[in-house]
């Protein structure tokens, strides 16, 4: 209790509600964006500059301390005004009533799909900022030893092939990391899977018997029940994977601690599904119900997402827009080296993400339970089918 009271004071301090100032003070939360300080500071001067009568104020937070101290932000009568999140977080914080709902036609630039993965019981309540969306990333010299005929496009291409780059290459095909958060869940997703009750399909005992098969011959290593997403691309970085899926931003890591693989790296799009939509992450803003400068604080929002800034950003960090008008410059139409190639087809990825993952209530539990069932069936404790079918129970 004393330590959620100090978060409470906390707040108040940031937020600055109980400061008298001669302008109207719009207090602004990111998460973890210090090192952007140049950009973002060039952004609230510019935009004070033609808003006299507002005053930013902006409080960068830990990622680790994001969620808890915006939980507790949101339940006092000061919260920010503008708060940085990601959608899982503002869906429950949605669900708790605790949001200000965004009229759509403020939102007529962003991207579509973006706007409609966002929604929340079909109302918007977050504004995107920007985004990223996992390619494939792949071993050339690998790839041309597996004597493949061409890149395989989805998760049954890639299981057809994995014992032909096993048997040519020494290598495994991929690490899936299929026990990691929501891994699993996103790939049933691809599947059309995405209610508990349909965990136990025909459909799904396919997918997973898919996996049980690679991992019971040796097709995917024996570390893949608890390999993580980072160790996967350490096995890539030591050449003993020819695909590696992550994003754009993983190539820098490969360029610093493995040059030789990164001299034979390509990249094409992510592996898919038969329904054909892409994995995406996004980083979106929330206005808090209770917030003072509702109306100043969305002002500023659409400023800092404009076309302009976002495309300032995204040169900066290499994420991917979410404005439309953005997203279609030529920046992200250029193929001319390797990261300008993947953050173009990043970018066209972004264009269909639908239909996307919606949170449910308890998504942590459930991604926990796929896991563990994940990791039953791998190890063949029991059929495909009863353990699927004793996850539905448990989960309903």
């Amino acid at each position: 209790m004393k330590k959620f009271l100090i978060i409470i004071f906390s707040i108040f301090l940031l937020t600055g509600c109980s400061n008298k100032t001669a302008k109207k003070e719009v207090s602004f939360w990111t998460l973890q964006m210090g090192d952007f300080a140049l950009y973002i500071n060039e952004v609230i001067q510019n935009y004070e500059s033609s808003h006299a009568g507002i005053k930013i104020k902006w409080i960068d937070v830990p990622f680790s301390e994001g969620e808890k101290r915006t939980l507790a932000a949101v339940m006092t009568d000061c919260p920010p005004d503008l708060v940085n999140s990601n959608p899982d977080f503002s869906a429950l914080l949605a669900q708790k009533g605790t949001l200000q709902e965004i009229n759509q036609e403020k939102l007529s630039e962003f991207t579509p799909e973006i706007i409609e993965a966002l929604k929340y019981n079909g109302k918007s309540y977050s504004i995107p900022w920007y985004a990223t969306s996992a390619i494939t990333i792949y071993n050339r010299d690998l790839f041309n030893k597996s004597k493949l005929v061409r890149l395989p496009k989805t998760y049954k291409e890639l299981a057809s092939v994995s014992e032909k780059i096993r048997t040519n290459t020494g290598a495994y095909s991929y690490i899936p990391s299929i026990t990691e958060n929501d891994t699993m869940v996103k790939i049933l997703n691809k599947y059309g899977i995405s209610e508990i009750e349909d965990f136990n399909s025909s459909e799904s005992i396919k997918v997973f018997d898919m996996f049980k098969n690679l991992y019971q011959r040796d097709l995917i290593p024996p570390e893949t029940i608890t390999m993580t997403h980072r160790e996967a691309l350490e096995q890539y970085m030591a050449g003993k994977v020819v695909f590696y899926q992550g994003g754009a931003n993983f190539l820098n890591m490969i360029k610093e601690n493995a040059p030789k693989i990164y001299a034979n790296t390509d990249v094409a799009e992510q592996i898919k599904g038969p329904i054909g939509q892409n994995d995406f992450s996004v980083m979106n803003f929330v206005i808090p119900l209770r917030a003072k400068n509702k109306k100043e604080a969305l002002d500023f929002c659409l400023y800092l997402t404009n076309e302009e800034n976002q495309l300032k950003l995204a040169k900066l960090t290499n994420v991917i827009a979410t404005n439309s008008n953005a997203l279609n410059d030529k920046f992200y139409n250029d193929y001319s080296n390797l990261t300008a190639k993947s953050r173009s087809l990043s970018a066209k990825q972004i264009q269909k993400i639908n239909p996307v993952l919606k949170q449910k209530e308890g998504q942590k539990e459930i991604n926990l339970g796929v896991n563990m069932a994940v990791q039953s069936i791998l190890l063949n404790k029991d059929s495909t089918e009863n353990v699927l079918n004793k996850l539905v129970k448990t989960m309903q």
